[in-house]
């Protein structure tokens, strides 16, 4: 991915475009905190959250038209120019003690991030294609959380730095830290300079054009919304967005108040830091997640995010001790890049590039819109008297709705990331010959038989489920049956051999994949077992393909059923090899598979 040019140039501008936004939205928010007490601190934290939405609500329809319409690196060139005058009348504000004029100057930053999100976000798949989206999305997600991080600590550290507890008044405040403004300046300026040198990647021009008078009455807004809506599924991954980034605003907005009051720290920088540890953790997350990515995006990733968000949501009300919290919002930030990275690389997957921009501006205004809604019920809540710890639990309920919502569509595919996480604690994965297995048609999958985890070993690398045909005494397994028949899995027995097989031809014919041991159970030496023929008696009268493969590596493991003597170190990861042969004829009789296969394993030997 960083071969392509203009990689490392736009991640250098996503990460000063996050770190000059958050920088001033650090030092109004540390002004408070440093002013303001109880529930008018709660109350003006929400304001500042609520100055930073309203422009992604309010400019859905034009910030996704831009960036439809015009060059998306044109537009955030110029969106960086503007960034530069907002900052010098921001520094402005500063030196002259102007608190209003700074705190509405949160408001115009925001209004440039809003036109320059959809532009930002819709450059990733122009830059690095349908291949790399994901890893890409885990880079940008990662660079922004260290943006955010750094900036949180950067701009915290040196106001801290230039404060005085014998400051009187916000005013004062400001003009004691305004040095700091310079430094927004530098960055807008690095970031507009860096902006103009971005690779266009434009491939066509549009012609479309904008009517304000359609904008205004709402037109262009029931358009979009029904582009939304086209695909359901990139639907309900805006709303878990929004669902995320509502529950994020508000523990962040409330978690000032409840380690100031319930906690008794003061010092802005053990707050800030505490939350940004969920910053470290954003970025172990991303970078997780495009890893268990690697050959498709991994949306089985989003259900376990989700319920790591709600679990601990709920307990932070539980949690007296600032470094037991440090770790619980470092484990949140794991769990929500988690979420994050899969359910945006999804998005833009399955937004056509005619109308990426209008999808990723739809997004940012749906999110916007909860977060918008749930900062408002925050305001609301505080102003009436309610505690801090009843706004947690109802965001981790909240958190739950998510997981029910998100588990729902990805119930299989979280059940295969489970399965890769856990192996991948124990395993090192090589998978040979990706390429050989066909992106549709019916595949009969036909290799040899290890250990128990065979069948995961095949199916990590592969978007297309196999249909995997297993004993019927363990098909029907307590607590694993609901699994393997929403897995699609065949149930075989000697007795009703004939009706598997039945089964298997009907998927193959539904051009599906089926995936079969033909030695018939786990072998017990290192030698293949004989193939035997029951795959032979499948019809072949569907469009399809065998794919042979063979699996090195699992043998002698703990899983396998030879046990060696003298056993490797528990802490030393097996390295595991599957190799997939180039597809053949479904003709082909079982003797002539097992050579097929036994030549792929002495493949290993040859490389």
């Amino acid at each position: 991915m960083f071969k392509i040019a203009g990689t490392l140039n736009y991640l250098i501008v996503v990460f000063l475009n996050a770190f000059t936004d958050l920088g001033h939205k650090i030092i109004i928010q540390n002004t408070i905190f440093k002013v303001y007490d109880g529930d008018l601190l709660i109350v003006l934290t929400t304001i500042v959250n609520a100055l930073i939405l309203l422009p992604f609500i309010l400019l859905f329809s034009p910030s996704g038209f831009l960036a439809d319409r015009f060059s998306k690196k044109s537009i955030m060139q110029y969106s960086a120019a503007f960034a530069v005058v907002i900052t010098l009348v921001i520094t402005y504000a500063y030196y002259h003690g102007l608190f209003l004029l700074a705190f509405s100057m949160t408001f115009l930053l925001a209004l440039q991030s809003a036109l320059y999100g959809p532009a930002k976000y819709g450059y990733i798949k122009e830059l690095f294609g349908v291949k790399f989206i994901t890893s890409a999305n885990g880079a940008v997600q990662a660079v922004t959380t260290v943006a955010i991080l750094s900036g949180i600590i950067f701009y915290t550290i040196l106001f801290e730095g230039r404060y005085t507890p014998d400051l009187s008044d916000k005013h004062a405040v400001l003009q004691a830290i305004a040095p700091l403004g310079w430094l927004l300046v530098l960055s807008s300026v690095l970031e507009w300079f860096l902006a103009s040198k971005l690779p266009n990647t434009m491939h066509g021009a549009s012609k479309r054009t904008f009517h304000l008078k359609r904008y205004i009455k709402g037109a262009y807004l029931l358009k979009n919304m029904r582009t939304l809506k086209r695909k359901q599924e990139v639907y309900e991954a805006i709303i878990g967005l929004g669902i995320f980034w509502s529950i994020s605003q508000v523990v962040l907005a409330i978690f000032g108040e409840y380690a100031k009051s319930h906690l008794g720290v003061t010092n802005t920088i053990f707050v800030q830091g505490v939350m940004a540890l969920a910053g470290i953790g954003i970025v172990v997350g991303s970078i997780l997640a495009a890893r268990y990515s690697k050959y498709f995006i991994n949306m089985g990733l989003v259900s376990i995010g989700a319920f790591g968000v709600a679990l601990l949501v709920f307990f932070i009300p539980f949690v007296d001790s600032m470094y037991v919290m440090a770790v619980m919002f470092m484990a949140f930030g794991i769990f929500a890049g988690f979420l994050m990275v899969p359910l945006n690389a999804q998005i833009q997957f399955l937004s056509p590039r005619v109308h990426l921009g209008t999808v990723i501006a739809g997004s940012n205004f749906i999110q916007n819109i909860f977060m918008f809604f749930f900062l408002v019920l925050t305001t609301l809540f505080a102003y009436f008297g309610m505690h801090s710890e009843y706004l947690f639990f109802m965001m981790g309920f909240l958190g739950l709705i998510l997981l029910w919502m998100l588990f729902r569509r990805y119930d299989v595919d979280t059940f295969w990331a489970i399965m890769e996480i856990f192996g991948r604690t124990r395993h090192i994965y090589h998978y040979v010959g990706l390429e050989n297995v066909p992106k549709e048609g019916g595949v009969l999958l036909l290799g040899n038989h290890v250990s128990w985890l065979d069948w995961i070993l095949v199916q990590l690398p592969l978007k297309r489920k196999i249909n995997f045909m297993i004993d019927k005494e363990i098909y029907h397994w307590w607590g694993f049956h609901a699994f393997f028949k929403k897995g699609e899995t065949i149930p075989l027995s000697q007795k009703a051999s004939k009706d598997a097989l039945k089964i298997a031809y009907e998927r193959l014919h539904e051009g599906k994949i089926v995936g079969i041991f033909p030695e018939g159970k786990i072998s017990k030496s290192a030698e293949l077992g004989k193939f035997y023929r029951g795959y032979e008696i499948i019809p072949k009268d569907y469009e399809g393909v065998i794919v042979p493969f063979f699996i090195d590596g699992m043998f002698g493991s703990a899983f396998s059923k030879y046990k060696p003597k003298n056993k490797k170190s528990f802490f030393k990861r097996r390295v595991v090899t599957v190799y997939y042969g180039k597809p053949i004829a479904k003709e082909t009789n079982a003797q002539e598979l097992q050579e097929i296969v036994q030549d792929l394993k002495m493949r290993k030997g040859r490389q």
